[in-house]
């Protein structure tokens, strides 16, 4: 199988534009608000199916019999609790998670400097590029933190996107963080049990490459047919299976080897983190010695509490290597998750630091092959 080339990619985003392919629009950004953000209660039958959901959406055709399975429950029950968890905004969206770097799309971390009296103008451009799929202010004077991908055949490319970017938001300083080592990346939040053990050991997610794949136009259909919220049915890949024009366990195969092809890292609920009651995310960064990243990375990301963890390039007044993102629902139960990280390692004082979010304005799935990449840079460049 060989990979889409760039004049693939053009190919494909020009079919989409003249409405011969299955698009599907990209989310509209917006700044986010905390209105309506406070945490729901959530009794032992809820926090369980939040977890099974978290963990894996079953590749079957009837996925949600699976899921009632596991958690021992009526079908109907799984169903009607999971339709009022999305209803309620405690799960954003069941969906799939593609990989965007193996996709092709270049991606990367920017911290932004830019006016601390006025951060929403700033978080309201930056919001209205599709390949920003988070953005937060944090406690720091790089005030800014979002990711930002770009397409395969942006003509922009991500230097010239974050240009744009910078001269759009009058940001003071910008410092581009890409992604050296991946140790770990799964948002899977602990619903069931307490600070031990969102602080406790756990087997370390393996290093995932950061290469682009081979893929194919069938994959391309699949990921714009998946794409986005599954609804609560009891055959919810049916309606996927029929706009890529397979049949159903067709597509459940394909999307299995989109997994072992590293394409696809899974299908699953993503939550919102206030509501579920996870009121606090800090991001431990370390300074870390280069001979040492390797193995200290890949003992942190095996901490329950730690979604993510980064090797990062450092700067003159930026010495920390390493990145972890930590959730509580707390800042304490925080600051226990990433202190016992700093006592297991020996990093305290100047080799460690923490920058709180206190606003999130933005937090989506990103969207692939879609023209909105293309407009925006017509917009923009």
């Amino acid at each position: 199988m060989a990979r889409m080339t760039s004049g693939d990619a053009k190919a494909a985003t020009a079919e989409l534009e003249r409405g011969t392919g299955p698009a599907k629009p990209s989310p509209k950004p917006k700044l986010r608000s905390r209105k309506g953000g406070s945490a729901v209660p959530l009794d032992a039958i809820d926090k369980r199916l939040a977890n099974l959901l978290q963990s894996q959406f079953p590749l079957h055709e009837t996925p949600f019999e699976q899921v009632a399975v596991a958690a021992e429950l009526d079908v109907d029950e799984v169903m009607t609790r999971a339709q009022r968890m999305l209803d309620e905004r405690i799960i954003r969206e069941i969906t799939p998670i593609f990989d965007t770097r193996a996709l092709g799309y270049d991606s990367m971390l920017v911290a932004a400097k830019v006016d601390p009296e006025h951060p929403q103008r700033a978080a309201r451009l930056i919001n209205s590029h599709p390949g920003v799929s988070h953005n937060y202010l944090r406690t720091h004077e790089f005030n800014l933190w979002f990711t930002l991908a770009t397409a395969p055949d942006s003509e922009l490319g991500l230097q010239g996107t974050i240009d744009a970017l910078a001269e759009m938001t009058g940001a003071e300083s910008i410092r581009q963080l890409p992604t050296l080592r991946l140790f770990k990346i799964n948002m899977n939040l602990e619903m069931e049990q307490g600070t031990e053990a969102l602080a406790a050991k756990v087997d370390a997610v393996a290093v995932r490459e950061l290469e682009p794949v081979p893929y194919d136009e069938r994959d391309v259909a699949v990921i714009r047919a998946l794409q986005g919220p599954m609804a609560v049915a009891d055959r919810p890949y049916d309606d996927a299976a029929s706009e890529v024009g397979i049949s159903t366990p067709e597509l459940l195969v394909h999307l299995e080897g989109m997994i072992e092809r590293k394409l696809l890292r899974r299908v699953a609920a993503i939550l919102f983190h206030r509501r579920a009651g996870f009121s606090a995310n800090g991001m431990g960064v370390w300074r870390v010695p280069p001979e040492r990243v390797v193995e200290v990375g890949g003992r942190m990301s095996g901490v329950r509490g730690i979604s993510h963890c980064y090797e990062r390039p450092t700067y003159a007044d930026w010495p920390y290597s390493v990145f972890t993102m930590a959730h509580g629902r707390s800042k304490a139960e925080c600051d226990a998750i990433l202190d016992s990280i700093a006592d297991e390692h020996g990093l305290h004082g100047d080799d460690r630091a923490v920058l709180y979010s206190s606003t999130e304005y933005k937090k989506i799935r990103l969207r692939y092959f879609t023209s909105d990449y293309r407009e925006w840079e017509r917009a923009h460049a």
